[in-house]
């Protein structure tokens, strides 16, 4: 038996006549179509039977002949034919519901745009002969085209000529023209970075009593949170720094009678609104103000990204006409150059004076977007046509505009920041203005502002590069002290507790406010520094620290001090911009400066303690969990005042935005 079983194995199947294949696929198809008679009719449509039976009546016919029975010759007319059919149900189907895939395998290139009647007849041929094109046609039944998005609308409107079908065919289903579902782009890719900093803790006096931070003048993370607030989005909680927020605004902080001092502080103490047992220690700083008839020449070098990422309207667009602008508020004997980047860097425009304005902006007119990222070799240009125009006693400044996307040379934040650390010793400030959305890297600018002595503005609308580069010029491009650092010593005997809002990434250690090597940041003419301090006095329910077991026994040495009203001794160190040694400012800070309310504090204190808590509850700090949004658009809005520019009342809006983004109620 096992012999049989195997020498049968081994012949071949008699193969069937072509009599014998037509007659079984005809009587199967018969089969078939009686069976499916006795079923109702297909869901949302009217005609019983499938929708393909017209094949049927075509396909069965021709097989049946004993010509194209298993011929070749049935592959080379059916095939074409079996297309052509194809493309016509689509056109005519009565009930709208058919559904065919033309291509049921990748293709080699993704539809870019809907496809001409002309193409699709093309590529469903092309098909046919197995050239495929990955073309999904289908047509959508009446009852999900009635409920289509209104987006989708649209597209019924144009489906009959899109498809060349017969007038009311948009009636009856809308036609749709999409790639096959393995060829869909991919999501498009969001590679925003921001640096990650953990909010200040609360300190204990005790243990820690001196405080030490750089000053901050960078306005780039209120700009940005606005625009996501605009764009119906909570900010990136990295994106939020209190202290930039804060200093966005323009305060009427008392000011220096002359340069020969080059900032006034004025402290406040008040009540802290989100907690009854706590104070605020309000510290403002107000720079000198050049008056601009004295204002130094200037050298100027606009170092702009040109690379494909700054292909948006929000981008190299919105740069030039920021440009344009910062131009227009230039001196006649001022000079500017450009330097571009992408894939390598560019001189578009050897150091010219600002009285050739023509050839300035017709220089800039020319800027196109295209290619990758030397952002590297673009600073590197910037710095030798800055040391080229250099003025000595003047202004040396490189702006560079950019969207951070750098991905060419020396691309990591600590390379870039070596590169920047060396070049700045020549006396050249670097700035940043950052652009765009997507692939905006606020980290790596930050890097690049803080260690090239210059500040970091993110330009959103043009309404923004004219606040920054037309009405704060002078803050922007002419520095009156660099290097400018705060410590605040707590007399223990008075304070048991503090907390720093804002201005995690310019902490410092304490032994760097002495060492004049420490680079720290710089304050131009006329700027506004604020920074406040939560303080939990000795004796509040609302200490959190125990005393500690083995603290000294003896009285505090600071209580005759306290006695006084004295709670803390505010010191500054700062140079002057062409200076190497720095010099100090001192400020004790006592009970004179209290205020019984927040409510008799000026306006411009309420205001930025209203920036300060909306920052704080942005950036998820639970210290304002049970500060509501309401309350805050609350305080801000009695402390608006003047406004003369708006920018205090779309803050109130933007408090009210975030109110409805979060659900506060």
């Amino acid at each position: 038996m096992t012999d049989d079983f195997t020498s049968l194995s081994g012949r071949m199947p008699p193969t069937p006549s072509s009599e014998a294949r037509a007659r079984a696929l005809a009587a199967a198809m018969q089969a078939y179509d009686a069976a499916e008679e006795n079923l109702p009719a297909a869901q949302g449509s009217a005609i019983p039977g499938r929708q393909s039976s017209i094949f049927n009546r075509i396909w069965s016919p021709i097989m049946n002949r004993k010509l194209l029975a298993g011929s070749a010759l049935a592959t080379l007319i059916v095939v074409p034919a079996a297309a052509f059919l194809t493309l016509e149900i689509v056109r005519n189907d009565p009930s709208g519901e058919a559904e065919v895939q033309v291509a049921t395998k990748p293709a080699p290139r993704p539809l870019a745009k809907p496809a001409s009647p002309a193409t699709i007849e093309e590529r469903a041929v092309a098909d046919a002969k197995g050239e495929t094109s990955g073309l999904l046609i289908r047509q959508v039944p009446p009852a999900a085209a009635e409920n289509e998005a209104p987006r989708q609308a649209a597209d019924t409107a144009a489906a009959p000529s899109a498809l060349g079908g017969a007038v009311g065919f948009a009636a009856r289903g809308r036609a749709e023209i999409a790639p096959a579902p393995d060829m869909l782009p991919p999501p498009t890719e969001n590679r925003e970075r921001f640096g990650n900093a953990d909010a200040n803790p609360v300190k204990s006096v005790a243990a820690e009593p001196v405080s030490t931070f750089s000053v901050d003048v960078d306005t780039a993370s209120y700009a940005f949170v606005r625009r996501s607030l605009m764009a119906g989005e909570m900010p990136n909680r990295d994106a939020v720094r209190v202290e930039e927020m804060i200093n966005y605004f323009p305060y009427d902080w008392s000011r220096p009678a002359s340069a020969a001092e080059p900032f006034k502080t004025t402290v406040t103490i008040t009540p802290t609104p989100w907690n009854a047992g706590t104070r605020l220690m309000h510290v403002a700083i107000k720079g000198y103000e050049v008056v601009p008839t004295e204002a130094p020449k200037a050298n100027l070098v606009f170092l702009i990204d040109v690379s494909g990422s700054m292909d948006e309207p929000d981008k190299l667009p919105l740069l030039k006409n920021a440009f344009r602008l910062l131009v227009d508020r230039l001196k006649p004997d001022d000079t500017v150059s450009i330097v571009t980047y992408a894939g390598n860097a560019g001189t578009v425009l050897e150091p010219t004076s600002i009285k050739d304005k023509t050839k300035i902006l017709a220089a800039i007119d020319t800027l196109q977007p295209g290619g990758s990222t030397a952002g590297a070799a673009g600073i590197d240009a910037a710095y030798a046509l800055a040391e080229k125009a250099f003025v000595e006693g003047g202004v040396n400044r490189i702006m560079l505009a950019t969207d951070g996307d750098f991905n060419v040379g020396p691309s990591s934040d600590e390379d870039l920041k070596r590169l920047i650390e060396q070049k700045r010793k020549s006396g050249i400030f670097l700035s940043v203005l950052g652009f765009g959305r997507g692939n905006y890297n606020d980290a790596l600018m930050q890097t690049i502002a803080q260690n090239g002595n210059g500040v970091a503005a993110y330009i959103d609308t043009l309404a923004e590069a004219q606040k920054t580069l037309v009405e704060e010029a002078g803050s922007s491009l002419f520095p009156i002290a660099k290097d400018v650092k705060l410590q605040v010593e707590f007399n223990p005997a008075a304070i048991a507790e503090y907390r720093l809002i804002g201005y995690e990434t310019r902490a410092l250690k304490r032994e760097d406010f002495n060492n004049d090597r420490i680079d720290a940041g710089d304050i131009g003419s006329g700027h506004s520094v604020t920074a406040l301090y939560e303080v939990t006095p000795k004796g509040s329910p609302a200490v959190l620290n125990d005393d500690l077991r083995y603290a000294a026994a003896e009285k505090p040495a600071g209580e005759a001090v306290t006695q006084n009203g004295e709670l803390a001794y505010l010191k500054i160190r700062y140079k002057k911009p062409d200076g190497d040694k720095s010099e100090l400012i001192t400020t004790p800070v006592t009970e004179a400066n209290a205020v019984p309310s927040l409510a008799e504090a000026s306006q411009d204190v309420r205001f930025s303690v209203a920036v300060a808590a909306f920052g704080q509850k942005l950036a998820g700090n639970s210290a304002v969990w049970d500060y509501s949004y309401p309350a805050i658009a609350e305080l801000a809005a009695g402390a608006k005042g003047a406004d003369p520019f708006g920018y205090r009342g779309e803050f109130v809006n933007l408090v009210r935005l975030a109110k409805g983004l979060a659900g506060d109620r």
